[in-house]
């Protein structure tokens, strides 16, 4: 069972969204917005598995509301955006319904729900730690992605700012590295420096480095050094 929010400004398209979702058993509509901040609100309650989400709604969009999530769930975006506006975002979004909502490309998106949730068994608690399967909506100017914390080779602190390394890509995000020490699975992400956490799976190669640290060479490319009091931890970790 699939458990749901619809947000979405016009209580119209809410309510003709909830009555095609009545033809599919194994979607529960657990509750809705009329706006970002409310959208926000419902999901940090109520841990939905799915989110039907407006992109255009007065205040913040729907882009802008996912950014303030900490753990983003299945997302399906319900717009009234072109096809060709869409693919300016580059969002890698689970699907896109254009209003007015056809039945049969409901029925097809709600199918890719179920082969993502075969592919990966997700939690959706909303608190706690960021484990490595959990997906993260990162908004860069007008580019945006839902990135799964496996694919991030990379955190590097600017400032109150983390510039976040997977794929070719490096935007930034409005928090600070301690902070997101604090969130993220310390058996996956460990803290190599002041600057810098890395991702343990994606390092490439480790090597001596002066004053006892170690140098660590990143699948992307990418060289860091891990400061002498956090080798100590990095080997006992890695029994090296």
């Amino acid at each position: 069972m699939q458990r749901a929010i619809i947000i979405d400004d016009e209580r119209l398209a809410r309510n003709e969204l909830k009555k095609l979702l009545q033809e599919f058993p194994e979607v529960e509509v657990i509750g809705e917005a009329a706006n970002a901040n409310e959208g926000i609100e419902k999901i940090e309650s109520l841990n939905p598995d799915l989110v039907f989400l407006d992109i255009q709604m007065p205040g913040k969009s729907g882009f802008d509301m996912l950014t303030q999530i900490e753990k983003a769930p299945h997302v399906i975006f319900v717009t009234a955006y072109d096809e060709y506006a869409l693919k300016a975002f580059e969002v890698n979004a689970l699907d896109y319904l254009m209003k007015p909502v056809e039945p049969k490309r409901l029925a097809d998106a709600l199918l890719k729900v179920r082969q993502k949730d075969e592919e990966e068994m997700l939690s959706y608690t909303n608190r706690g730690i960021l484990h490595e399967n959990d997906q993260v909506f990162v908004k860069d100017g007008e580019r945006c992605w839902f990135v799964k914390l496996s694919d991030v080779r990379l955190f590097e602190s600017v400032g109150n700012y983390a510039k976040v390394f997977f794929g070719n890509n490096k935007p930034l995000i409005l928090k600070s590295l301690n902070a997101l020490e604090e969130r993220l699975d310390d058996k996956v992400f460990f803290r190599a420096n002041r600057k810098h956490i890395i991702n343990l799976r994606k390092i490439d190669k480790i090597e001596p480095y002066f004053n006892g640290g170690l140098l660590l060479d990143l699948i992307g490319g990418e060289k860091i050094e891990v400061s002498r009091r956090q080798a100590v931890k990095f080997k006992e970790m890695m029994s090296l």
